[in-house]
């Protein structure tokens, strides 16, 4: 992991857009979510386990009541950023478009899949994770999934949030995933702590057999885009390492930081 000092500003490269490739011309409520996490956390690779480590430490020293309103931006097949705010939140949304990863994480709220034990075991090495004495309690009791767009977003007080994957992921468009960053910021309190992750330079990627859109983003994007609306803390570019996740992209990026 190569932690990147959050000062500056510009944008990457990015090809000419075009007609197509617009979050709206994807088939959403046919994403996968089962084939979606056998392939992305069934078992915690080192990649999510270093933006768990991150995430769980800046949440932990960001000095945040335990009545907190949190929200996770398209959670997908993937509870573990719920997991990251539960000691400090007394309601949790997880925000989602797709109607079959709404059902997925419905199911999964009403009885967790075992694998999320080991995400949830490395949080506990901090102080306010381990004081948690029933987790998977907790998080059925303060978690509600709610369908939404990221473009259609109207909150703006909620206490603390988190965005894993979502913006570069959901279309080729550049101005959609500054749009879907803004919508995520946009929905938090002035002061507001947050984290964000995102594939680095991706170019699409497959679930099943649907091939989904990406916008190839840079640390200077993300920089660029989430400093508009963001104090930033920390960047943090993690590395493939010997296992890729799948081809097409070169690595990921966290961001944490305050919303301005």
């Amino acid at each position: 992991m190569t932690q990147i000092a959050p000062m500056g500003a510009g944008g990457g490269a990015h090809p000419t857009e075009v007609a197509d490739g617009a979050n709206e011309d994807y088939p959403w409520d046919e994403f996968d979510p089962d084939a979606y996490f056998i392939h992305n956390y069934r078992h915690l690779r080192d990649d999510d386990r270093e933006i768990l480590s991150q995430v769980r430490d800046f949440f932990a020293r960001a000095n945040l009541s335990p009545d907190a309103r949190g929200i996770d931006v398209g959670s997908g097949a993937n509870l573990y950023p719920a997991l990251c705010m539960l000691p400090f939140c007394d309601r949790i949304t997880l925000y989602e478009w797709s109607r079959g990863n709404i059902k997925w994480l419905k199911k999964q709220l009403r009885r967790h899949g075992p694998a999320w034990e080991q995400y949830w075991h490395h949080l506990i090495e901090s102080g306010p994770y381990a004081a948690v004495e029933d987790p998977w309690t907790d998080l059925q009791r303060k978690t509600r999934v709610t369908h939404g767009s990221v473009f259609e977003m109207t909150e703006r007080a909620l206490d603390m949030g988190t965005m894993f994957f979502v913006a570069e992921s959901i279309s080729k468009w550049v101005h959609q995933f500054e749009s879907a960053v803004g919508g995520f910021l946009g929905a938090l309190r002035p002061d507001a702590p947050f984290a964000a992750a995102f594939m680095q330079n991706s170019h699409g990627y497959k679930v099943g057999k649907i091939d989904f859109p990406a916008v190839p983003i840079t640390v200077s994007d993300v920089r660029r885009y989430v400093g508009e609306w963001a104090k930033i803390d920390n960047l943090y570019e993690i590395g493939m390492g010997d296992k890729p996740l799948r081809d097409g992209y070169d690595g990921m990026i966290l961001v944490t930081g305050w919303r301005r």
